[in-house]
């Protein structure tokens, strides 16, 4: 009896250490650029010191409180620059959540990258080896793309998103938090859209990059109902609903 009551004891306490697990694992990215052109750092590396000590500076930082993270540890040749960037709508709590899901997500689906770059819906973050800081960059330039179609006139609708997201692009300018959301509608369909880039970046620098994000619109999102393009330093997302 002793023995079967250890067994049913160890089956039960197996599945609690899977559900423990299961509920402490960070949620996937909605996407992510792992980058091999700087290389890889090595297990108990200098670099990967600084890393997890910066990450760890980061995710429990409690006295940022607009969403706007830009840090660096350690010295040249194994300085780590991060930047972590909260969506400019969400809350203090739900953003310090989904940065410090963030920082350790993102060393489970990019292990040993000197370089790497993840999404969530509130949230970004991006370290790099790199000078990172009040630089724009553009590449990686990711794309989501909705999989349904304008039902009305496509060019119309086409102009008329475009024509939204370039009039928050010269209010984004002039914004503390580069964040800007508005609607519209065209051809009969609504659009909700955002436009953002990371706070340190001058207003002319923040405008040139969702400029040529914007771009890419008739080669990534012509006749979707929503999609996004991010980059490193500036993003926009335009959907059928509201979504903020």
């Amino acid at each position: 009896m002793a023995k079967g009551y250890s067994r049913l004891l160890f089956f039960f306490s197996s599945i609690f250490t899977h559900l423990l697990v299961l509920s402490l694992a960070q949620p996937n990215f909605v996407i992510q650029s792992c980058s091999n052109d700087n290389g890889n750092y090595t297990t108990n590396s200098a670099y990967q010191t600084n890393l997890n000590s910066l990450l760890s500076s980061i995710s429990s930082n409690n006295e940022i409180d607009y969403g706007f993270y830009n840090e660096s540890s350690g010295q040249e040749p194994d300085k780590v620059n991060a930047i972590a960037l909260c969506r400019g709508d969400v809350s203090l709590d739900v953003c310090r959540g989904c940065v410090k899901n963030a920082t350790q997500k993102i060393l489970q689906v990019c292990p040993n990258q000197k370089e790497a770059i993840g999404w969530y819906d509130e949230c970004m973050l991006r370290y790099s080896n790199n000078s990172i800081f009040g630089e724009m960059e553009i590449q990686p330039s990711l794309e989501l793309v909705s999989t349904q179609n304008v039902s009305s006139d496509v060019n119309a609708f086409n102009t008329g998103l475009q024509d939204l997201l370039r009039n928050l692009l010269l209010k984004n300018g002039s914004s503390h938090l580069k964040f800007q959301t508005g609607d519209t509608t065209a051809s009969f369909q609504p659009i909700y859209a955002l436009v953002q880039c990371t706070p340190d970046l001058s207003g002319v620098i923040c405008s040139d990059c969702l400029d040529q994000a914007i771009a890419e619109i008739p080669s990534c999102c012509s006749g979707k109902i929503g999609g996004r393009v991010l980059t490193p330093s500036c993003n926009f997302r335009f959907e059928a609903l509201p979504f903020l």
